[in-house]
């Protein structure tokens, strides 16, 4: 029934994306590089930590900013993250790579075009600019486009809001310069990853990889308050009950992450950026303590630490038994290096200050 819906959206859509191509509408482009990280979906392709992962590789050998919009920040208009900087003034996501990457240069804006002239006034010998969600903010030039694309639902199996996922119709993936599938199964082999390529149809100019998270030991969400100690190693020896926070579009690949280690899984589900109040605290208190299981702790996702840990509402009992569990991304197939590479190949050709 909402096709109809999504076939008139879909079309105003198009007729933007071919005012931009004709000149009609403008983007601006910068002497410096521009790497774009997008997707063609309303979220859950997990463009925070394929962020992260770009920051890593780049991080020491250029002087590099992330330039997001901030999303369900407090702020307006641009905002330079500092020391003490929390998500309420940027918004989770920033403030998650902000604390991740102290030497990285974080801000938000609105506005793109805005937000890069500013962070070049501040910087004048920025070397490198990354933008987040960016593909759909077309009044600024990326050098380099990155489209991500979740395994469990490509872009090619979607239709336009409202009746499906997609911002646009899935023809806005030739703007990639880079198509990243991810998301994927430990177990993916070459010939399912060959039929995914068959259907994405890549262009020739355009570079397909394959992603997936690799989780790490979980950390402290409040390092101060003398935390329990907690290892999956920890978990599993003690059968502890863990009862999961995640306020992200598709948390099941963390549900079985954690069920490695213990058959003790309790969730609550909020919605993505979810901002808690003293009603969800109250909610994850009662089933904190509705737990059967002798030794049990809290485990949270990055961004849902990254509103936790600036909030004063947080139960101060809880503190020492919140851990967050980090989450890093992995190129397969043996393509890391050559994708690696790639990204440094475009900054270093179309660099200024290198």
């Amino acid at each position: 029934m909402l096709y109809p819906i999504s076939l008139i959206y879909g079309t105003v859509i198009m007729l933007r994306n071919w005012l931009f191509d004709q000149g009609i509408l403008h983007s601006t482009s910068f002497d410096i590089p521009i790497i774009s990280v997008g997707n063609l979906s309303v979220g859950g392709t997990g463009k925070t930590p394929h962020t992260e992962f770009i920051l890593s590789c780049l991080k020491g050998e250029w002087k590099i900013a992330m330039l997001s919009r901030g999303y369900k920040r407090e702020t307006s208009g641009f905002f330079f993250a500092e020391e003490n900087t929390d998500s309420r003034k940027i918004g989770d996501e920033p403030y998650q790579i902000h604390s991740k990457f102290p030497d990285i240069l974080v801000a938000v804006h609105e506005k793109r075009v805005a937000g890069v002239k500013k962070l070049l006034e501040i910087a004048p010998k920025l070397q490198i600019i990354v933008l987040d969600d960016a593909l759909q903010h077309r009044y600024i030039q990326a050098g380099l486009s990155i489209l991500l694309t979740d395994y469990s639902n490509l872009y090619s199996r979607d239709l336009a809001l409202p009746a499906g996922n997609l911002r646009e119709w899935k023809i806005g993936s030739k703007r990639a310069d880079i198509i990243i599938v991810t998301k994927c199964p430990d177990e993916i082999k070459p010939i399912e990853m060959r039929l995914i390529e068959t259907e994405l149809k890549p262009e020739n100019n355009q570079s397909l990889y394959f992603s997936s998270y690799v989780y790490n030991e979980i950390i402290p969400v409040f390092p101060d308050s003398e935390p329990e100690n907690w290892t999956f190693k920890h978990i599993k020896e003690t059968s502890a009950g863990v009862l999961l926070i995640a306020g992200i579009v598709k948390p099941e690949p963390i549900i079985e992450q954690i069920k490695k280690f213990t058959t003790e899984v309790t969730s609550i589900f909020f919605d993505d950026h979810h901002t808690f109040h003293t009603r969800d605290y109250n909610l994850i208190m009662s089933r904190f303590d509705a737990f059967k299981a002798g030794e049990k702790l809290i485990i949270v996702t990055e961004k849902d630490a990254a509103r936790m840990v600036s909030d004063r509402n947080f139960p101060e009992i809880l503190k020492s038994r919140t851990f967050a569990l980090p989450i890093r991304v992995e190129i397969l197939n043996k393509q890391e290096s050559l994708f690696i590479q790639k990204i440094k190949n475009y900054v270093v050709e179309n660099s200024r200050n290198c």
